[in-house]
C-alpha cells in the first residue's frame, strides 16, 4: 500500500481503490449491476444500491418507474419521503395516504398520496404480508440519543429522521421539508384503546414494488423503527432497485380497484395533462 503522507502517494492510494467493492454500495451505472431482478432488463435499471444499516440513499425517479425495496436480512427498516420532481412542494401526505383509501395498513394497491389529491405512487406488489407502518415516522435524534445514547446522522446509531435529513439536503430541501415519513418492514398495530404497538418485523428476502406514477425525488432511510424498544441498534441491509417502465393506465387493473384510488390517479394523469407531460 504507497504511503499517504505526501500528494502524490494519497493519489496512488485513492486510485487503488477503484475497483474494491463492499457488500453496501450504489453500482455506477445502474445497468452494470451483476444480478438485476428476474426479468428485468439490464438497460432498464436507473438504480441498483444496497444500503448498510444507519445510512440512507436518494434519486430521481422517472414517471413510470418501478422501485424494489427488499429486506435482505429481516432486520431492515426502510423509511420513505417521496416528493413531486417538478414541484417538491408537492410530497408524499401520510395522513392523506391512510385517510383516503380507508386503511392504515399498507400493501398491494395503496395509493401513496400527496396532500393534494393526487397519487404519487403506488404499491404493486407486497410478499411483507403487510409488516409496514404508516402511524410513526421517522425516530429523530432524541429518541435515539436516549436508547443508545446517540442520534446524530454521523455518530454510531443514527437516527432516520436524521438520515433523511442529509438525503434532503442533496435536493436543497431542508428541515421543513421533512414531513412524516412511512416505514417498511416494520410493522406497528393499533390497539383497541388506541395504543401504537411494535409488531412484527418482515421474514428476510421480503420485498415491496412501487410505481412512480410522476417523476419522483425519493428519499430512503435504512435504521431502526422508533418503537424498536431492543437495546441494541439493530438493522440490517436494505436492497435497492429501480427500472424505467409504465404509469398505471386506464385499463390497468389497479386504476379502477376502488374509487378513492380512481379519483387519486385521475388527478394525477389530469395535473400531468395540463403540463404537457400525459
Amino acid at each position: 500500500m504507497p504511503a499517504t503522507d505526501t500528494p502524490l502517494g494519497a493519489r496512488e492510494h485513492a486510485r487503488a481503490q477503484a475497483d474494491h467493492a463492499v457488500t453496501t454500495m450504489a453500482t455506477v451505472p445502474a445497468h452494470t449491476h451483476p444480478n438485476p431482478p428476474a426479468g428485468i432488463t439490464p438497460t432498464d435499471l436507473s438504480w441498483a444500491e444496497t444500503v448498510a444499516p444507519g445510512s440512507y440513499s436518494t434519486k430521481v425517479l422517472a414517471r413510470g418507474s418501478t422501485l424494489l425495496l427488499t429486506d435482505l436480512e429481516g432486520e431492515a427498516c426502510a423509511h420513505l419521503l417521496l416528493y413531486n420532481a417538478d414541484q417538491p412542494g408537492e410530497r408524499l401526505n401520510v395522513a392523506d395516504t391512510v385517510k383516503v383509501p380507508w386503511q392504515v395498513y399498507l400493501t398491494a394497491g395503496h395509493p401513496l398520496l400527496s396532500d393534494r389529491g393526487r397519487a404519487l405512487a403506488t404499491i404493486l406488489t407486497d410478499t411483507a404480508e403487510g409488516h409496514h407502518d404508516a402511524l410513526c415516522g421517522a425516530a429523530p435524534a432524541a429518541v435515539h440519543a436516549r436508547r443508545y445514547g446517540d442520534g446524530s446522522a454521523w455518530g454510531p446509531t443514527p437516527a432516520a429522521r436524521e438520515l433523511l435529513g442529509l438525503a434532503a439536503a442533496k435536493h436543497d430541501l431542508g428541515v421543513r421539508d421533512l414531513a412524516p415519513s412511512l416505514s417498511f418492514f416494520k410493522s406497528v398495530r393499533v390497539e383497541s384503546d388506541g395504543a401504537l404497538r411494535f409488531s412484527a418485523t418482515a421474514p428476510p428476502g421480503a420485498s415491496v414494488q412501487i410505481r412512480a406514477e410522476m417523476a419522483l425525488i425519493v428519499l430512503l432511510a435504512n435504521a431502526p423503527h422508533r418503537l424498536d424498544e431492543r437495546p441494541t441498534y439493530t438493522c440490517s441491509p436494505l436492497q435497492i432497485f429501480a427500472w424505467h417502465g409504465n404509469p398505471t393506465r386506464p385499463e390497468d387493473p389497479l386504476w379502477r380497484s376502488t374509487p378513492e384510488v380512481t379519483r387519486a390517479l385521475e388527478n394525477t394523469a389530469d395535473y400531468l395533462h395540463a403540463r404537457g407531460i400525459a
